[in-house]
């Protein structure tokens, strides 16, 4: 890491406090549970876990030193399932990342879907359509309003695209949503409890022994 980036002394100072107001959390938030699976205390556990992971990364960038805390992922970092035995409802719940390692081919692409886009005289935004070339941003528009994710998560070399971490999870409802119910915030009302699975895709997993194949679910929240 350059001198340049490297965090300041004060930094990893305050990530040590944070820990400390962390821990005290959590303890509180133990002590005054109102049973097993406490939502207070599951925060509070997060938190801690935040607070620790960015203390120790900080630790690492500045005086290349590590702490002892092992921080729990995975099916571990969700509460067991408390939704209904027999869901009338789910949903879907899909992010992907992805980084543009060749800007130049993603113009490329988007250029060609908006050229044929022109010549079939598809009704199409004009402004998406004619700058395609011209910006990432326009080019990104015009390839996700034209492809499905999946197909993009198949081609994504094509595109000028490297894959980054994934996940998926699968949430369970008394009843389905009403229509546009959840439109304008569609992440914000995830109930952790109500997750039935999830699989995750990560390269942190090429660091761990026997790491799975990443054509396969890597994890499954416990039932």
């Amino acid at each position: 890491m350059s001198d340049a980036a490297q965090p300041t002394a004060a930094e990893v100072r305050a990530a040590a406090e944070a820990v400390k107001a962390a821990l005290d959390a959590h303890l509180a938030a133990v002590e005054r549970r109102s049973g097993e699976d406490d939502p207070a205390v599951y925060e509070a556990f997060n938190e801690l876990a935040a607070a620790a992971e960015e203390y120790d990364e900080l630790l690492y960038d500045r005086y290349d030193e590590v702490t002892p805390f092992e921080i729990p992922g995975g099916e571990d970092s969700l509460p067991p399932y408390a939704g209904p035995e027999e869901p009338n409802a789910l949903s879907v719940l899909i992010r992907r990342d992805y980084a543009v390692v060749e800007p130049q081919r993603l113009l490329a692409q988007a250029g060609r879907v908006a050229d044929l886009d022109a010549d079939a005289d598809v009704d199409a935004d004009s402004e998406s359509v004619n700058g395609a070339g011209s910006s990432v941003h326009a080019a990104l528009g015009v390839l996700f309003g034209e492809f499905e994710p999946d197909e993009i998560a198949s081609r994504h070399k094509e595109f000028g695209l490297e894959e980054g971490d994934s996940t998926l999870w699968v949430t369970a409802s008394d009843e389905p949503a009403d229509p546009g119910d959840w439109l304008e915030g569609p992440f914000e009302q995830v109930d952790p409890q109500r997750v039935v699975c999830r699989f995750d895709v990560s390269a942190v997993f090429d660091d761990e022994d026997g790491a799975a194949d990443f054509d396969e679910p890597l994890e499954e929240a416990d039932r």
